[in-house]
């Protein structure tokens, strides 16, 4: 496991606010830690005592809704930060995060996190801004879900992973996610997902290989109403 001070995963988080003895410090501190694809790294619920640094992978955030399902709220990738909003609050985590494929991650404790909170002003307000854009993030998905049909928001959801997480050397999206979860963040059921999914590859805007999807048009994606 690298240290932090030479991570490069750093310079996508508010930890390049830290100085090379305070990246020294949480670097003696911190542990790697690995994740299967599909393994729960944290449920909502729990109380974390530290933040995981996203080194190499992808996982996705849940909540849990009143019907008994998860609703995909976010995918954090290379780079990313979890848990610091349930630090900053000393409140119990209300997301559950799974990994979508395989991981690496490294675990800070909390105690070193909030020594660099309350000595670090810049540090502090990085953090700051990396919440502000989450909860700017979270505003945004609550209007499209109030004035976007299902298919503009299913196109839009693939338009994006593609634009974020890029595609394999076959064209196909580089993010798998099932159709389950495709229902999840797009805020339909699965049956619906499907067969919007199933309309889109009639009409040629993608082509599927079992769970993979690939985008085949995207200017038509973009046209969706």
């Amino acid at each position: 496991m690298s240290k932090c001070e030479s991570c490069i995963v750093k310079e996508f988080n508010s930890l390049k606010s830290l100085t090379r003895d305070e990246l020294m410090r949480v670097s003696a501190c911190k542990t790697g830690k690995t994740y299967k694809k599909g393994q729960v790294i944290f449920e909502e619920g729990e109380t974390l005592n530290g933040v995981y640094c996203v080194k190499d992978g992808v996982c996705k955030l849940t909540k849990l809704s009143e019907n008994g399902k998860d609703q995909v709220v976010k995918l954090v990738v290379k780079g990313g930060l979890l848990g610091k909003r349930s630090l900053v609050s000393e409140q119990q985590t209300n997301l559950s995060a799974t990994a979508l494929n395989d991981m690496e991650m490294c675990f800070i404790p909390k105690s070193e996190i909030m020594n660099d909170l309350s000595k670090n002003p810049k540090f502090t307000l990085d953090v700051l801004r990396e919440m502000a854009a989450d909860l700017k993030e979270s505003d945004e998905s609550l209007v499209n879900m109030a004035q976007k049909s299902v298919k503009q928001r299913m196109a839009e959801i693939l338009l994006y992973i593609a634009d974020s997480f890029g595609e394999d050397d076959n064209g196909f999206l580089s993010i798998v996610l099932s159709r389950e979860d495709y229902a999840s963040i797009v805020g339909t059921a699965t049956e619906s997902a499907i067969r919007i999914l199933s309309q889109f590859k009639k009409e040629g805007l993608i082509a599927t290989q079992g769970k993979l999807i690939k985008i085949v048009n995207r200017q038509g994606l973009n046209r969706i109403e």
